[in-house]
This record gives structure tokens, sequence and C-alpha cells, in this order.
């Protein structure tokens, strides 16, 4: 199995006063490739959000279905509207197709040029200029490398700040020199984009005059994150639960007191305890040798889900759990940052502390939170695997 895979995250601010965006992200993946197209309409609001939903909707699946480049950019010319005004139609794309985690081809028109980072720096990758359909399209291939940064931008990335904070916008060049002095080999995907998006709301003033899309690749190696939450339904299964989560490679978390008790006795280890509170809304982590991770489980659980919900979001609280050492913010790290595969092992035994009538915890709720959590995971791109004993 190839030990790389594709970390992404993108994020956009809508043209201020506008409801919709007029730039569309749309992410294709099949067996061996990944795709991304970010299309970024002409003008703003409905008509532009229609003009690139179609764009980046058109192209994904086009690209998906091996169909050529110039098929593609031929149906999009012929397929949308023309503006009476500009007598141009559509919108501009760039698309990013990563084969096999080891070759990358990108495909632009009009959009500000990709940026690729390749050991924190910029990298010059050939380009080659074809007209298609009369216009300018620009190509590339590209052999991978781990950690290679991809970053796409709409054009309202370089025109922030225009007579607002900056002369002439932060140009490509001042973008390139902002990610490559932020650089930091274990920043996600994710973290760079919301780096850039939110500093271009800054010189915005937080009041964007263009659409603003920011979509980033990075190529990694696999992080594997076994999670387990709860005991088993039936006691003689524990042995069972604890050499298949203990067997598997990769960091382990366990969450809850009954499972890290149990957890320890399987181990035949001490469970270390402590009663330092680092956020007054999370229980304190305990330590149990040869695991990553121990902590307390419903309350921590839930609080790391308010953070998925939120990351996947406007991430208006990265910074809450970015840099804390409670157990809800290491547990968000790991799954959010650092894992692309996570496998959880999930107990269906049923607490008595949460058949209290006057808790409001329903029957469920280890089966709800991790199910929820999944879907967001999911949505980062995470590969889930859920195992129910």
């Amino acid at each position: 199995m190839n030990d790389l895979c594709v970390d992404l995250g993108y994020r956009s601010l809508n043209k201020f006063g506008e409801q919709l965006c007029g730039d569309m992200i749309q992410v294709v993946k099949d067996d061996d490739a990944t795709i991304l197209v970010l299309a970024d309409g002409l003008g703003s609001g409905v008509k532009a959000n229609i003009l690139s939903t179609l764009t980046s909707k058109i192209i994904s699946t086009m690209i998906a279905a091996h169909m050529s480049i110039e098929e593609c950019v031929a149906t999009i010319m012929s397929t949308l509207p023309v503006c009476k005004v500009r007598g141009i139609a559509y919108s501009t794309f760039t698309i990013i197709r990563i084969s096999s985690n080891t070759y990358a081809e990108i495909i632009q028109y009009d959009n500000p040029l990709v940026i690729l980072l390749r050991d924190g720096k910029k990298y010059d990758y050939p380009t080659q200029t074809k007209i298609i359909s009369g216009k300018k399209i620009v190509e590339s291939k590209i052999r991978l490398n781990c950690d290679d940064v991809f970053v796409a931008m709409s054009d309202g990335a370089i025109y922030a700040g225009v007579g607002q904070t900056l002369n002439y916008g932060w140009q490509r060049e001042n973008i390139i020199d902002f990610i490559e002095s932020h650089y930091d080999k274990s920043l996600s995907a994710n973290a760079i984009t919301s780096l850039l998006v939110d500093t271009c709301s800054n010189l915005y003033a937080n009041m964007p005059g263009d659409d603003t899309t920011i979509a980033t690749i990075k190529i990694r190696k696999r992080q594997v994150v076994n999670l387990m939450f709860g005991p088993p339904q039936n006691t003689e299964d524990v042995y069972n639960m604890m050499s298949l989560f203990f067997a598997k490679q990769g960091r382990h978390i366990v969450c809850g007191g009954t499972t890290s008790t149990l957890a320890a006795q399987f181990l035949g280890k001490q469970l270390e305890t402590t009663i330092d509170y680092i956020d007054p809304r999370v229980p304190p982590i305990a330590k149990i040798e040869g695991v990553d991770l121990v902590t307390e489980g419903v309350l921590t659980i839930s609080l790391v889900l308010e953070y998925a919900k939120d990351y996947i979001g406007k991430n208006a609280l990265y910074n809450e759990w970015h840099n804390k050492n409670d157990g809800a913010s290491m547990i968000a790290r790991m799954l959010f940052e650092e894992a692309t595969d996570i496998n959880f092992y999930v107990g269906r035994a049923i607490n008595p502390a949460h058949q209290n009538p006057n808790l409001p915890i329903g029957f469920n709720i280890k089966m709800q939170l991790v199910e929820e959590l999944s879907k967001l995971l999911k949505l980062m791109g995470k590969t889930i695997n859920l195992s129910y004993f």
C-alpha cells in the first residue's frame, strides 16, 4: 500500500454583502485519484454562484470519467451562458488531479497560478501553455514528494487589501513569502488554508471586496490513530476487543473510566490518575504505560464533537484546542491534524451512571457521539473504520 495520502482543506469568504459565494470547490475521489476543481464565477452573488457551480460540477464529473482536458474545456465553453456586456462566458478554473499519490496534473485557466511548496520553500514547477477553444490553458505534470503543499486560490486572494490596507493587494509573491515564513511541517492542509483565509479577511478589514477562496492539498504520510471508547456489552468480549485494539499499528487513545481500567489490566500496567483540571469543562487525563492518551469518556468526546463541527465550518475555535493540553484538545489535534486513518473501537455496555433520570444523557449516547464524529471526520477527508463490541 502506498504510504502517502492526500490531505485537503478549503475555505471561502463571500464578497461583503452577498449571501452566496461566487467561487465553488468540488472534490471527487475514485480508486487512485483525487480531483479538486476550484471555479470562480464571473461577477458575484447568485449569477456567479450558478456559473461556478456548473463549471466545477461539469469539470469534476468529466475528469473523473477520464475525459480529456480539451473535451472538458470545449464543453464548458459551449454549455455556459455568455455575458452580454463582456462577451465572455463562464468562470475561471483550476484543476488539480493527484494520481496514485505520486503524480499531480494541474490545469489552470485565468486563476492566480497554483503555488507549490517543497520542503517549505516555493518550487517552480514546469508549465506548458495550450490554446483550447480559443482559451489560454496552463498545464503542468509534477512528480510528487512527501510533504509537498499545493495552494490554489481565486483572484479574491491577490486583490485582498487593494485600496484598504495595501496599494496593490496581496500579490502572489507576497502570499508565497507569507506561507514560507509561517511554514511548519506539522501544519495540516486545513491549518494552512485557515491561516491564508484569515489573513485575506484581515486585509479586507473583514469586508471582502471579492469572493475569496483558498484550497490546499498536502501530500503526507499515512498516520493511523486508534480510539477505544467504552467497555464491551459482554464481559467475555473484553480480551477480544483489547487484543484487536492494541494489535493495530499507530497511536492509541483510550476514553472512559471503566475502559481505561480494563486497558490497564489487559496490559498489566498501572493506571495513574491526575487531578489537574486544565479546562474546567474537561475531566483530567490519566496515564497508562503503552497508551498514547487516556481520557474520560462522554464529556471529553462531546467537546471533541463540538470542535469538529466548528473545524468543518468557521474554524473559530482553532486556537482553543490547538495549543492546550486537556483531554479534548489533545484528541482533537490527534484526530483532525495528525490522523489520516482512524479506527474506532466502541463498547456497547450501558453505563449505570447514564441511567440516572436526572441526567440528560440517553442510552445510545456513545453510539450517537461516535457516529456524528465519524461523519465529520469523513468530511475532513479521513478514512474511518468503526467496530462495535
